[in-house]
């Protein structure tokens, strides 16, 4: 790791650049899952169901800069946003790791200069999830994890 890249140190998430703001995605592919939410408790359940969007080898999304014109709710993740949307995001997510406080861990992009090793060390979604497409909106529940 360089002295230029612990950016996220040395500011506040709200003055980052547009650049470093996309740098701390780790590209697990989990925000591209989808969520349900118990109506008793309002826990929110990930599912291994993916947006039909997600490249699944990637775990990047396919239509990324236009992904607002196919999935309308799609979320354009903003640091003023955090507050009100940092418990959807996985546990794992930089952005919410950094607006709770924690630091990024060892196997982030940033930190081991390695795009793979979040793939490698099994922590994206690679392998792991069935397109929208393939699976009945009624039967998300199914595929809890």
């Amino acid at each position: 790791m360089t002295q230029e890249a612990v950016f996220w140190k040395e500011k506040a998430l709200e003055e980052l650049t547009p650049g470093e703001w996309e740098s701390l995605c780790d590209g697990c592919g989990k925000c591209c899952l989808h969520k349900l939410q118990d109506e008793e408790t309002e826990e929110l359940l990930f599912t291994c169901v993916s947006c039909q969007y997600l490249d699944e080898e990637s775990c990047k999304c396919s239509v990324y800069s236009t992904r607002n014109d196919y999935v309308p709710d799609c979320l354009n993740l903003t640091a003023e946003q955090l507050p009100s949307v940092a418990s959807w995001l996985p546990s794992s997510c930089a952005y919410r790791l950094l607006f709770e406080g924690h630091d990024l861990p060892d196997w982030h992009p940033l930190m081991c200069n390695d795009v793979q090793a979040i793939h490698v060390q099994h922590i994206s979604v690679k392998g792991k999830v069935i397109n929208e497409l393939l699976v009945d909106e009624n039967d998300w529940q199914d595929y809890l994890i």
